[in-house]
């Protein structure tokens, strides 16, 4: 739900899986295959495994973190892991390259830039997000919203930013 400010947007979980869904759809329908997801962690975990599940392939993880400056509101120099985390040795052929949204774009174009010059062994390169935001430098080969302004996504799961295991003692007490 967009706050109408256009300052917010609110999504369940339910809606997010339900975008995760249309997202695979207009994978599929694409017609193009390939032969490894890699997601951008954190944002990309979620959506990366869900269409790791979908299309059956192997799910490769690759951290990035900018999101760290006022409680994770507020981008930050951009830090991409060295390494990738792939189950079939090295990164290579078709792989489609799966984030949460592109926001600013800066993380997206590292990222493909990065991938292209460092990866020979990758044959092809697609990337795939649940938003777009307008005033993102970088476009999506797959996208299923467009958000002409530029709001806050409060994904279902951010509750967890600022809980701690004391909370869910309190929470949960001896049940737990």
């Amino acid at each position: 739900m967009l706050t109408e400010d256009g300052k917010h947007l609110y999504v369940s979980y339910d809606e997010y899986h339900n975008l995760i869904e249309k997202l695979a759809i207009k994978i599929h329908q694409s017609g193009w295959e390939f032969d490894t997801i890699l997601c951008l962690a954190r944002g990309g975990l979620r959506p990366g495994d869900v269409l790791s599940r979908i299309f059956d392939k192997p799910l490769a993880i690759m951290s990035t973190s900018s999101y760290r400056m006022d409680a994770g509101t507020i981008q930050g120099h951009l830090d991409i892991a060295r390494y990738i985390t792939t189950p079939k040795g090295e990164i290579a052929g078709r792989v489609l390259l799966v984030d949460d949204l592109a926001d600013s774009g800066k993380t997206l174009h590292a990222v493909m830039n990065l991938l292209t010059q460092r990866y020979p062994p990758i044959t092809e390169l697609r990337s795939a997000v649940i938003w777009t935001k307008a005033l993102s430098t970088f476009t999506p080969d797959y996208s299923i919203q467009y958000l002409p302004t530029d709001p806050w996504i409060h994904q279902p799961f951010e509750c967890y930013d600022a809980m701690r295991p004391e909370h869910l003692l309190r929470k949960w007490g001896s049940e737990a």
